[in-house]
């Protein structure tokens, strides 16, 4: 464990009555660590990983006496910072220093073939040398250099292999067609006109037989009188019928003590 004091977990989080004193002290000892940090975000080259990492100590510190939002806000603000720093010091970090470096291999390609020689003045002094862009470059020692190392001459190459092999190409198979046995076809009903007043005369009778059953029991759930729960289709025939009813103002239906209830209604003279 480092040499941080940690925070008693026992002691109060929030407490209104700190010492006014001491709220002042922990607001400015974070504002002077904000500064700090805030003076070397221009230039985080010139501050160390142990300078930032002895401020947040620091500010560990002063969080053991935070019993305030405002004290606690300061401290937020200072890791925000803290934080920032750390990121830009990653950032400036030199990586991958044993890269390859195109410029320079460029730079000593053209000096290895006899380009940008210092050419020394007429008069023989020391003086700073000069390029001299009328000499050609010697690509035939570099040449001599590649070829010691590989005498192969590259050829072409093509992804699908030899120009000879053909390319395959992929089989479709064709699905076999379903057939089914016509023996057992059905054909869909054909309706006629009397099935449909037959149908009606159905839902005439039907309406009025429940009419009937109303009429005798007086009032009831609508649920007792047409869930049957052996019969789901049965059911909702059964809410069909009694649905014309509801719409003709032969039932009444209402709602009482949270029950649904259905009766025959009786208009008032």
């Amino acid at each position: 464990m480092s040499d941080v004091e940690m925070q008693d977990v026992s002691g109060k989080v929030y407490d209104p009555d700190q010492d006014p004193e001491e709220k002042r002290a922990v607001r400015k000892n974070y504002r002077s660590l904000a500064k700090t940090v805030e003076e070397q975000q221009s230039n985080p080259n010139q501050y160390t990983a142990e300078e930032l990492m002895k401020q947040v100590q620091q500010a560990d510190l002063l969080f053991g006496k935070v019993k305030g939002p405002q004290e606690a806000t300061l401290d937020s603000h200072f890791l925000l910072m803290a934080s920032s720093m750390g990121a830009q010091k990653a950032r400036a970090m030199k990586s991958g220093s044993g890269a390859f470096d195109i410029d320079e291999f460029v730079a000593k390609l053209v000096s290895f073939m006899g380009g940008r020689k210092a050419v020394q003045n007429q008069g023989g002094n020391d003086s700073e040398p000069e390029e001299n862009p009328s000499r050609p470059l010697e690509w035939a020692k570099i040449g001599r250099k590649a070829l010691a190392k590989s005498r192969r001459v590259p050829v072409t190459s093509f992804m699908l292999g030899p120009l000879s092999i053909e390319q395959k190409k992929r089989a479709v198979a064709k699905r076999a067609k379903l057939e089914k046995n016509k023996d057992e076809l059905r054909k869909p009903q054909e309706l006629k006109e009397e099935d449909i007043s037959r149908s009606e005369n159905e839902t005439t009778k039907n309406v009025a037989i429940v009419e009937k059953i109303l009429s005798d029991i007086g009032e009831v759930n609508i649920f007792k009188l047409i869930i049957n729960p052996n019969d789901y289709a049965q059911s909702v025939e059964n809410l069909f019928y009694l649905s014309f009813l509801i719409r003709d103002g032969k039932v009444a239906f209402e709602t009482m003590a949270g029950e649904p209830l259905v009766c025959m209604y009786k208009p008032i003279k």
